[in-house]
């Protein structure tokens, strides 16, 4: 538990920073960004050098003692706060009493591919912060070892985004503002076979695992919510894979179609021997 502190004015100026942080280009001029809730707050905590600042109620502070605790050991500055000043920073409608001020942590995607990895999920064009935050939750629950987002996409950022991400920020490698082009030729480069997933693909997710054809290092391409995935993105990638609709469903949406490919790559890696680095022994 930290040492006892007063509780900090509304009008402070580190209110008044923390609240501005809500806005992308406040975030990326100071090059930070917030963490709301027990789960993201403890997660930034454990992870080196990225949590700077927190303010908590005092009922959270009792009743998330360990995290104030493993924030103040982290060395942030820890501040009590009345709901109302929580309630001015948080961008959510209920908060938590716990509010986390983060340093970015993206990963060069040249760092990626030295990394050799096995699992990839690139977002092209994906808009929505609350899809991006569940694929790359998906994609760390799978194994996945990074996750790129291009240029066209959404704030990793993005309170949204952080949310649904449910601390996997904190998990893996993201990297970011990379064209899509730029992505898949390093990707192949580095040895990683390219799968587009689209509703209209021309081969079936069912036949590829069937066929044996998975077990490789794989980057699976997710497109935009609305229209998916562009022609010449798809001409891009190795094979066009739509995930086979069984039912009566028109179709999947983009998290529940990550999680169903990620999934099965994972599965079929594990077979082929297991889904870690290939630089790993």
């Amino acid at each position: 538990m930290p040492p006892a502190v007063e509780l900090i004015s509304p009008r402070s100026p580190r209110v008044s920073a923390a609240r501005r942080l809500a806005r992308r280009n406040f975030r990326g001029k100071e090059r930070l960004f917030l963490a709301e809730g027990p789960q993201a707050v403890r997660e930034a905590a454990g992870h080196a050098d990225t949590l700077v600042e927190l303010f908590a109620t005092v009922d959270a502070a009792e009743r998330y003692a360990d995290i104030l605790g493993e924030a103040h050991a982290a060395g942030a500055r820890v501040h009590l706060a009345d709901e109302d000043v929580i309630a001015d920073i948080s961008t959510t409608v209920t908060p938590q009493g716990l509010v986390g001020i983060c340093r970015f942590l993206d990963t060069p995607f040249e760092d990626i591919l030295k990394a050799r990895p096995r699992l990839v999920a690139v977002l092209a064009n994906v808009r929505d912060p609350g899809n991006a935050g569940t694929v790359l939750r998906c994609a760390d629950a799978a194994g996945a070892e990074a996750v790129v987002l291009t240029d066209a996409s959404v704030d990793l950022y993005n309170p949204k985004a952080v949310r649904a991400s449910v601390g996997s920020l904190f998990h893996l490698p993201v990297a970011i503002g990379v064209p899509v082009e730029e992505a898949v030729a390093g990707l192949k480069d580095a040895g990683v076979r390219i799968l587009a997933a689209d509703g209209a693909g021309t081969d079936d997710l069912d036949d590829e695992l069937d066929n044996g054809t998975m077990g490789g290092p794989t980057a699976w391409v997710f497109g935009n919510e609305a229209w998916g995935l562009p022609e010449e993105t798809r001409a891009l990638a190795d094979a066009v894979v739509r995930v086979p609709i069984h039912g009566k469903a028109e179709s999947l949406n983009l998290a529940t179609a990550a999680a169903v490919c990620l999934y099965a790559s994972a599965r079929a890696q594990r077979a082929s021997g297991g889904c870690r680095s290939v630089t790993e022994s």
